[in-house]
């Protein structure tokens, strides 16, 4: 498909702030009509997030999830476990680490689910999805001044805190969307152990 027509090119750029997580730039632009524009865009490492997967004391299926402030909009949010990629870390062993961190659980299998970008209008940011199962409980390893609370929830539940407002952060969102179509069967995943060897299910 020919995507010439709605292509932009960089003409400058000037950088705006550079900050501990975030990079911003302001850009001029040529676009697709020879005319200029401004951009301004925020570049940042990427992420990952985390869907764990865990068997409840009746049997039935559970997520792992936190509640944590989020300060830019004041108020708590839930959320699937998620981090920052360090620099050059790999991506499972990101989201190996931040399953760990803050929830304590460690994980048996890994599935990569798939990629989001979830402000795609200033942000470079990405966020890999990955699934986690046979989960073992441990000790999290928060850091220097994060604050959070880890509790577990049904499929169901989720799906009606998406549907009453109750969640709305963009990852978290888009995590329940992936769950259930897995849960469904109409998306498949692909397992894999911690040491990268493929693994039926």
């Amino acid at each position: 498909m020919d995507e010439s027509h709605l292509i932009e090119h960089r003409l400058s750029s000037r950088e705006l702030f550079k900050g501990d997580l975030l990079h911003a730039f302001h850009d001029t632009v040529s676009l697709p009509d020879g005319t200029t524009a401004s951009r301004e865009y925020v570049v940042h490492p990427g992420a990952v997030m985390i869907v764990p997967l865990l068997t409840g004391p009746d049997g039935e299926l559970q997520v792992v999830l936190e509640r944590q402030f989020r300060y830019p909009i004041g108020r708590v949010m839930i959320e699937f476990p998620a981090g920052k990629l360090d620099a050059g870390e790999a991506s499972q062993l990101c989201a190996e680490r931040e399953l760990l961190e803050e929830t304590g659980y460690t994980a048996q299998q890994w599935a990569l689910a798939g990629r989001l970008h979830p402000v795609i209008s200033y942000s470079t940011e990405f966020i890999d999805i990955w699934f986690a199962r046979g989960l073992s409980a441990g000790e999290r390893q928060l850091d220097q001044g994060e604050f959070l609370d880890v509790f577990t929830a049904t499929p169901e539940q989720l799906l009606q805190w998406c549907c009453d407002g109750s969640v709305t952060d963009a990852k978290t969102l888009t995590a329940a969307l992936w769950l259930q179509n897995v849960l469904s069967g109409a998306w498949s995943l692909t397992w894999q152990a911690v040491a990268g060897v493929d693994i039926a299910g």
